[in-house]
C-alpha cells in the first residue's frame, strides 16, 4: 500500500513537473513571439505601403486594395535605381575588402607577436573610437579637396586601406582565443610571421572576419552622411541612401507608396546577405572576447 502511495505521489510530482515546464517554455516563446511582432511590424507596414496606390497611402487603410505592383516598375522609372545600387555596391565591397585587408594585420601584431609599446599602441587604437567622427570630418574634407578627390568615390573607398579601429579590436579578441601551441608550432616548422597570420590564424579566425566584413559592409550600405558630403553635387555617384532622400526632392509632394517602394528596395539586398552569412556572423560575435 505504502509503495502504490509513493508511486502515485511520484507520478503526480513528474506531471507536475511536466506542467511547468510547457508553461514556462509557452511563456518564453510568447515573449519572444511579441517581441518579434514588434521588430517585424515596421517592416510589414513599409512593404503594404509601397502596394498601396497615392490616394489610399494617406488613408487608414492597412491592406492594399488593389495590389498596385507597378508602384516598383515606377522607382525604377523615376530614379536612376540601378545606378544608385552599383555605386553603392562599389563602395560597400572596395571598403570592406579594405577594412579587412588592413585590420587583419593589425589584429594580428596586438595580439601574438610580442613588441615593447604593444599595449600602448593597442590603447591608442582603442581611444580612437572615442574621437567623434564630427572632429576629423572638417580636416579630412581639406585634405581631399586638396587632393582634387571630391565628387569621387576615393575619399570613401581609400580611408578605409588604412585600418578601422572597431574591426582592429574585434579581430584581436578573436584571435586571443587562438590556441598559443598552434602559433607556436608554426614558429618551429621556420615559418614567418606573415605565414602564420595568412595560414594559421586566419583560417582560424573565419568566422570573426566574416563578421567584420558584414559589419563594415552594412555600415557602408546605410552610410548617408559620407556620399552625401564627398558627392559634391555629382549624382553620377549617388549612393542608394543619397538617392533615397532624394526621390522626395526630385518630385512635387510626397509620393509615400513609391517612397515606400524605394525602401524595400533598398532593403532586401541586406536582407538576403544576411541570410546567407548570419551562421558566420553569430560565431564571430559569440565567440570574440572569449580569451582561450
Amino acid at each position: 500500500m505504502a509503495a502504490t502511495t509513493r508511486v502515485i505521489a511520484s507520478r503526480r510530482l513528474t506531471a507536475e513537473g511536466r506542467r511547468r515546464r510547457v508553461l514556462h517554455a509557452v511563456a518564453r516563446h510568447s515573449v519572444a513571439l511579441f517581441f518579434t511582432i514588434v521588430f517585424v511590424m515596421p517592416f510589414v507596414f513599409v512593404v503594404l505601403t509601397s502596394l498601396m496606390t497615392r490616394q489610399q497611402a494617406l488613408t487608414r487603410d492597412m491592406w492594399p486594395h488593389p495590389f498596385a505592383w507597378g508602384n516598383y516598375t515606377d522607382v525604377f522609372r523615376l530614379e536612376p535605381i540601378l545606378r544608385y545600387t552599383w555605386v553603392t555596391v562599389q563602395y560597400a565591397v572596395l571598403a570592406t575588402v579594405g577594412v579587412v585587408l588592413s585590420s587583419v594585420p593589425v589584429a594580428y601584431a596586438l595580439s601574438r607577436m610580442r613588441w615593447r609599446g604593444r599595449g600602448a599602441v593597442f590603447i591608442l587604437v582603442i581611444a580612437t573610437m572615442m574621437l567623434p567622427s564630427q572632429v576629423t570630418i572638417v580636416p579630412l574634407f581639406v585634405l581631399f579637396v586638396k587632393l582634387h578627390w571630391i565628387s569621387t568615390l576615393k575619399p570613401l573607398v581609400v580611408p578605409a586601406f588604412f585600418g578601422d579601429a572597431f574591426s582592429i579590436f574585434l579581430l584581436r579578441q578573436f584571435f586571443l582565443t587562438i590556441p598559443e601551441d598552434l602559433v607556436d608550432a608554426a614558429r618551429v616548422d621556420g615559418a614567418n610571421e606573415w605565414q602564420i597570420m595568412w595560414n594559421v590564424v586566419v583560417k582560424l579566425a573565419k568566422p570573426a572576419i566574416a563578421a567584420v566584413g558584414l559589419f563594415q559592409f552594412l555600415f557602408c550600405w546605410n552610410d548617408f552622411f559620407n556620399p552625401l558630403l564627398y558627392a559634391g553635387g555629382n549624382q553620377n555617384i549617388y549612393t542608394l541612401s543619397v538617392g533615397l532622400s532624394q526621390f522626395t526632392t526630385h518630385h512635387r509632394g510626397t509620393l509615400w507608396n513609391l517612397q515606400m517602394a524605394a525602401s524595400v528596395i533598398f532593403m532586401v539586398p541586406v536582407i538576403i546577405l544576411f541570410i546567407f552569412a548570419q551562421k558566420a556572423f553569430i560565431e564571430g560575435v559569440t565567440l570574440t572576447g572569449v580569451k582561450g
